[in-house]
């Protein structure tokens, strides 16, 4: 028997409750698929409605956002020859003194 509620019964409250209420898991599927990909108007309402409740979903949105941001950067970075050839000697005498020992 079921309980009548403001909707017709609880199966319509579960099935709008399914609509509008994500996993973590779920939620972060759709957090990668924002970075690269427009989510549907339902997408996003879901993220957002689950977002407010998650603050673990939210910290993983804005982490994976600073990754994708720092790999799509792809910045080098170049370092003096003359750095290089230092290094390469202070490597070398600090190798030889542990040899030594």
């Amino acid at each position: 028997m079921w309980i009548k509620t403001g909707l017709k019964t609880d199966l319509e409250m579960k099935k709008l409750m399914n609509i509008f209420f994500l996993s973590c898991r779920k939620a972060s599927e759709l957090i990668e698929k924002k970075i690269h990909f427009k989510l549907s108007l339902l997408e996003e309402i879901r993220l957002k409605i689950h977002k407010g409740m998650c603050d673990a979903c939210t910290r993983y949105e804005k982490q994976s956002i600073f990754l994708e941001k720092a790999i799509s950067s792809g910045q080098k970075v170049t370092t003096p020859e003359a750095d290089l050839e230092e290094l390469k000697k202070i490597i070398a005498a600090k190798l030889a003194s542990r040899l030594d020992k």
